[in-house]
């Protein structure tokens, strides 16, 4: 079992940074992938960023990529999301997600089906 805590968010003007942080335990972290997605009103999940366990690999949603920084830090078992130059339209609740199945170095999924665990989430509004 895999227990994931989100934090972080918040309300923040356009154009602000926020990091958001996801907290591990229950398993050995440094093994899987994790990642980032986010829901807003009335709209699906949607994929913002990943990173393989070996964090040697990211991967980002076109409409994050330049702005947002995903990263971990096995030794404190969490992952982070740095999120730059943000826009009204980054308003959602975010969720991080762990992959727990064995994966290459390099990989780490961008679809909700391949994760197994979830945290609660974290809102994040970004006011004009």
């Amino acid at each position: 079992q895999v227990q994931l805590v989100e934090s972080g968010g918040g309300l923040v003007q356009a154009g602000g940074s926020l990091r958001l942080s996801c907290a591990a335990s229950g398993r050995t972290f440094s093994s899987y992938a994790m990642g980032w997605f986010r829901q807003a009103p009335g709209k699906e999940r949607e994929f913002v960023a990943a990173i393989s366990w070996s964090g040697t690999n990211t991967y980002y949603a076109d409409s994050v990529k330049g702005r947002f920084t995903i990263s971990r830090e096995n030794a404190k078992n969490t992952v982070y999301l740095q999120m730059n130059s943000l826009k009204r339209e980054d308003t959602a609740v975010y969720y991080c997600a762990a992959d727990v199945r064995p994966r290459s170095v390099i990989a780490a999924p961008v679809a909700d089906r391949e994760y197994d665990y979830w945290g609660q989430g974290t809102q994040v509004t970004v006011s004009s």
